[in-house]
């Protein structure tokens, strides 16, 4: 078993790159941390005398943990080995997906020489598409399938609710209508665009 020493951590830049080649098993163009789903990776060992951490919050600059603020990059040296803590959001509570997320992560890991992994469910706040990278939507329209829309648009209604004007990911015309709520997911709605004619999926905002 490999287990790394402090002095030969690798960074945790390199660490968030590994989980990027992590695909989600729905849908696989697009990685966990494309969906927002691994929220904090960090090193830690708790033991009776101190810890170390190197932290590395994703988005925030800052952190609480064991109920103290940590800014990214705090270290504290211990004389043991660490273990890299994973901190996941899933896209709803319960959902089935997150037991092969964590394995396929772990993996991931492990090919990478990181043998000590441990995992963190964080509930709240709860999962958002507005977690969703940038390239991730761009991934998403690529492949043919409509990325979510804000919450709520200028007049306040919601995304989700909406019947028409979902931009079509094959043309760009927003003449499109709702032809059922559920679609090839649970996640996507079915869609058909009224200038190209072409059905699509939409993912839901949630």
């Amino acid at each position: 078993m490999v287990t790394y020493m402090y002095a030969s951590l690798p960074s945790l830049e390199e660490i968030w790159a590994w989980l990027d080649s992590v695909s989600d098993p729905e849908i696989p163009i697009l990685s966990v941390v494309d969906l927002g789903i691994v929220r904090n990776v960090r090193w830690t060992e708790e033991g009776p005398d101190f810890t170390t951490e190197q932290t590395s919050p994703r988005e925030n600059p800052t952190s609480v943990i064991d109920g103290r603020l940590r800014r990214p990059g705090t270290q504290r040296t211990r004389r043991s080995d660490l273990t890299l803590l994973v901190t996941v959001t899933p896209t709803y509570s319960g959902c089935p997906a997150m037991a092969v997320i964590k394995n396929d992560i772990q993996r991931a890991l492990l090919q990478r020489g990181i043998s000590r992994v441990s995992f963190e469910t964080q509930l709240s706040p709860a999962w958002t598409t507005d977690w969703m990278t940038e390239r991730g939507r761009k991934r998403l329209r690529e492949y043919g399938i409509a990325p979510p829309e804000p919450h709520y648009d200028k007049l306040g209604l919601a995304s989700e609710a909406r019947s028409t004007g979902i931009p079509c990911p094959r043309c760009g015309s927003s003449d499109t209508r709702l032809v059922s709520r559920f679609g090839s997911t649970p996640c996507k709605a079915f869609y058909i665009c009224n200038s190209c004619l072409e059905p699509f999926d939409y993912f839901k905002c949630h």
